[in-house]
């Protein structure tokens, strides 16, 4: 459609004459103001000092410059010359506010930048630099000079009453700032908040905030935090203020436990109150009469030295502050004999040792099984009992009996016989005693096996007694050494002859 618009209506030859000189217009501006080098925005603290930079470009070098100005716009509309220089008549200022605080840096046509001192917010602006020239005309560059001022930040409470209606407790406050700051509450009082802005003469933007709730006296000391952001502060400004919520006193009286029987001894009862601002007097009596003697009263304690039948009553605590009074009473009863007062709970204290148990019981496992290794794996730490010798011929009649060993070493000679005990030990007395009718029963019924050598002058002797007693058996020589019998100890018994 808007193709057959277009086939309908042609542009006219002038028309298209006009728009093609507009364009064309627009590009030479634009290339001359390309020619004039400025800064397109700076950024300033009142006190401080700034430098506007200007530079003119002429690449073919046929502009003739001939005067060049700078021209301050505080406000759209407004246009104040405050430095101009020209290469005859030198330097101007025509501006009164900017007198003694302006100055051309180099003082050149073709660099006339300039610095402005001891900056006011009221200095903020746009500040052309403009050019006379031949034969193309004026030609300019515009900085934009933004003044930044930090605020000055407050916070504070606001003392209120409680009460049912919304009121200011808290304040917070930026002034004096720009750009504008902005204001939030952190708080957790269940609030809500209300900023307001207020414009300085010199530029500068004051922000308020408030904080209100419905106050109660639980919301006393309560914290809330005012953050203050804006452009000129490195991190966000933080404040806590504690609310101040006055409210008349909340009493209540703590001590009594039930137990006054008669004889007791300092019995106290404690008044407390919550009130803000604090508490002015506080006041015991008794709705009985006149406080006992036994009473003792310190302020808010309450002392009775001696429990008796006086103190069978009920006691009253009366707080008074600026905002009102209040009381609070306790009645006690005096009993004969004293209650059995529960101790401690004990359920800790039980499971603490009983853990205790476990662990000792633990470690003592621990140590008898490591001495319980020890000893199976190292040689035994104890002797055997040494042997006992027989006391008698009964206990080696009643000691069951063996079947006795022989061990034959030597061939013996023909008609030998040889006799011999189990060990090196001799045998007992009974069988040395020739007029104990048991011994030939304990030799298996034979004469003793050797009798003491001591009793022979020599060795024929001996021979003809082995003779008498052993039916003619010689002792074979002392250097042949007899064969061992292995025969359990403590007994002795007969072999049969062996004839070789």
């Amino acid at each position: 459609m808007a193709r057959d618009y277009a086939a309908r209506c042609p542009v006219s030859p002038v028309k298209s004459t006009w728009l093609v000189a507009a364009a064309i217009l627009l590009t030479i501006q634009g290339v001359g103001a390309q020619r004039v080098r400025v800064e397109e925005e700076l950024e300033a603290y009142p006190t401080e000092s700034v430098d506007l930079r200007c530079q003119f470009i002429d690449g073919g070098g046929r502009t003739k410059l001939t005067q060049v100005s700078w021209i301050w716009e505080p406000i759209e509309g407004q246009r104040d010359n405050i430095a101009v220089f020209h290469p005859l008549y030198g330097q101007s200022f025509p501006n009164p506010a900017f007198q003694n605080r302006v100055v051309f840096i180099q003082g050149t046509l073709e660099n006339p930048s300039i610095r402005i001192s001891n900056l006011n917010m009221s200095d903020a602006g746009r500040y052309t630099c403009e050019y006379a020239t031949y034969p193309s005309g004026n030609e300019q560059g515009t900085t934009n000079l933004v003044m930044l001022a930090k605020p000055r930040n407050s916070a504070s409470s606001v003392t209120v009453q409680a009460g049912s209606d919304s009121v200011v407790v808290a304040r917070c406050e930026a002034a004096d700032g720009k750009p504008a700051a902005t204001i939030e509450w952190l708080a957790t009082a269940g609030g809500n908040e209300s900023s307001s802005t207020a414009a300085g003469p010199d530029g500068t933007v004051t922000v308020r905030s408030e904080y209100r709730l419905v106050p109660t006296p639980a919301d006393n000391g309560k914290e809330v935090i005012c953050t203050v952001n804006q452009r000129t502060q490195d991190r966000p400004w933080s404040f806590p203020v504690k609310l101040s919520v006055e409210f008349p006193p909340t009493v209540s009286i703590v001590g009594y436990d039930n137990n006054w029987y008669v004889g007791r001894s300092d019995a106290v009862l404690i008044c407390e109150a919550n009130a803000n601002p604090a508490p002015t007097t506080v006041t015991w009596t008794a709705m009985s009469g006149p406080l006992p003697d036994t009473v003792v009263v310190d302020g808010n304690k309450l002392t009775v030295r001696k429990v008796d039948d006086a103190v069978n009553t009920t006691f009253v605590c009366e707080v008074k502050n600026r905002l009102g009074v209040n009381k609070f009473q306790v009645t006690t009863t005096v009993i004969e004999k004293r209650k059995p007062t529960p101790g401690p709970a004990t359920g800790a204290i039980i499971g603490g040792i009983l853990g205790a148990l476990v662990l000792i019981a633990v470690i003592i496992a621990i140590v008898l099984f490591i001495r319980k290794r020890q000893d199976g794996e190292g040689p035994p730490k104890h002797k055997p009992p040494p042997p006992v010798k027989t006391g008698s011929s009964t206990e080696m009649l009643n000691k069951p009996s063996e079947p006795p060993t022989a061990t034959e070493t030597a061939p013996l000679s023909a008609g030998e016989v040889y006799y011999e005990t189990t060990g090196g030990e001799p045998v007992t007395n009974l069988d040395d005693d020739t007029n104990n009718p048991v011994s030939g029963a304990l030799n298996g019924g034979a004469p003793p096996v050797l009798d003491d050598p001591a009793k022979y002058d020599n060795i024929n002797e001996l021979k003809d007694h082995g003779a008498d007693g052993h039916r003619g058996n010689d002792l074979e020589s002392s250097n042949h050494e007899p064969p061992t019998a292995n025969i359990s100890r403590g007994e002795s018994f007969v072999s049969a002859a062996m004839y070789v």
